[in-house]
């Protein structure tokens, strides 16, 4: 899966990503590639957490590409 993030740097100079598909997804690091492995780890979450709120019918899922 890949999503688009929006890095930018704090006044306090730590680097915040937000997610914006994923509403309320936001992680932050000390350096840019920290907060963007923490994003990472973030997504996953949000997603799975997403996920065991609803029940999904396995058959209903297609993959669409744009």
């Amino acid at each position: 899966m890949k999503l688009h993030v929006i890095v930018e740097q704090d006044e306090a100079g730590y680097f915040v990503v937000e997610v914006p598909a994923l509403p309320g997804c936001l992680s932050q690091g000390k350096t840019r590639e920290e907060a963007i492995a923490n994003i990472k780890e973030a997504i996953e979450g949000w997603l799975e957490v997403m996920e065991s709120k609803q029940s999904f019918n396995p058959d209903s899922f297609i993959e669409v590409a744009v």
